[in-house]
């Protein structure tokens, strides 16, 4: 039985929790609920007044504070340091980080330090059992680490039976915010971060430090139309982008759209780009391979428009267009003029 479960909590420049961290709490609580134990949460930084409430829509039963003014802007190796021995006096069964770049960072320096198995950008966790028929041995309630793998041609279920905690990272989007009726307040556990860090973690300091504003917020986008290789060429994408401005949406794009310079890198959707669930997804000239649709197969309504009516996307579509972009694009811009007047 596992003991508990831990989501470590980034905190945003303006002192938020951040969202991918708010999505790991509603997760985390499932699983906790699913193993009849707690979870809890563990946040750094200054400024963390607002935290306590930000998570007690999503079940969070104890939060671990870490608050000191040295301790934000994020320095990695005191933050790893405060995470591993948290996670060691709780004995964490199962620990969740964001895949963000500041997760990606933290997660591995945690698991080295705790010796354990670290699985990154999971699609997917499940709670299961696994039989080893060589040892005749049974492990119960395990945390299934679900992931595409070997290029996202097949879909992995990794497992850590042995050594624990159970660490995971998790991408922005692929988890259902799911807040709670009622808020429940944590009971919050403030930290003496002097106990847990010393000076030799302070070697290094940032001196600077540059924020480029964001140049385009496909995650946040309710609409999106995406385009694959068979779009053709970066000229064919302007179809695209004439049907996404007129539904109010975003251009995004297939990595095999972006690795032939159709669009740029920061509209790549799928298991090596951003991980999205809008209203409405129309997937134009994209097969489906499985490394994109892990990253926008939860979205609420799907269309397909593709020339391959055997395309593996039309299997996860909820409306399929037989036909080419060229033909079909400029009737959907034209009819939906028409008829929004």
């Amino acid at each position: 039985m596992s003991k508990n479960i831990f989501v470590y909590c980034e905190i945003t420049e303006e002192g938020h929790v951040a969202d991918v961290s708010l999505e790991l709490c509603s997760k985390g609580n499932k699983l906790a609920k699913e193993l009849g134990v707690d979870i809890n949460a563990i946040a750094i930084g200054d400024k963390l007044d607002n935290i306590a409430d930000e998570v007690s829509a999503f079940g969070v039963s104890k939060l671990y504070l870490a608050e000191d003014k040295k301790l934000f802007p994020y320095l990695n190796m005191p933050h790893s340091n405060i995470v591993s021995k948290i996670l060691q006096e709780q004995k964490a069964d199962i620990v969740l980080f964001g895949a963000t770049s500041i997760g990606r960072d933290l997660a591995p320096r945690v698991a080295s330090t705790l010796k354990c198995g670290l699985t990154a950008d999971c699609t997917s966790l499940e709670i299961g059992d696994h039989y080893v028929k060589k040892t005749d041995t049974t492990y119960k309630n395990l945390l299934y680490q679900i992931r595409p793998a070997f290029g996202g041609n097949i879909i992995a279920t990794i497992i850590n039976p042995d050594m624990h905690p159970q660490m995971a990272t998790v991408r922005e989007g692929v988890m259902k915010l799911e807040p709670l009726k009622k808020k429940v307040k944590p009971e919050v556990i403030k930290i003496d971060v002097n106990k847990y860090v010393s000076k030799s973690d302070f070697a290094i300091s940032i001196i600077d430090r540059k924020i480029e504003a964001q140049k385009v917020n496909i995650k946040g986008a309710q609409i999106i139309v995406a385009g694959g290789y068979g779009v053709g060429s970066k000229e064919n994408f302007s179809l695209l982008k004439q049907l996404a401005d007129l539904l109010g949406g975003e251009v995004g794009a297939s990595r095999a759209a972006v690795d032939s310079g159709f669009v740029d890198h920061e509209r790549q959707i799928g298991q090596t780009g951003v991980t999205v669930r809008p209203k409405l997804y129309i997937a134009c000239g994209i097969s489906g391979a499985v490394q994109h649709t892990a990253g926008m197969d939860q979205s609420a309504q799907i269309i397909s428009i593709n020339n391959d009516s055997e395309a593996p996307i039309s299997k996860i579509a909820d409306y399929n267009i037989v036909g080419s972009i060229n033909e079909v694009i400029p009737k959907m811009i034209k009819y939906y003029r028409q008829n929004s007047k």
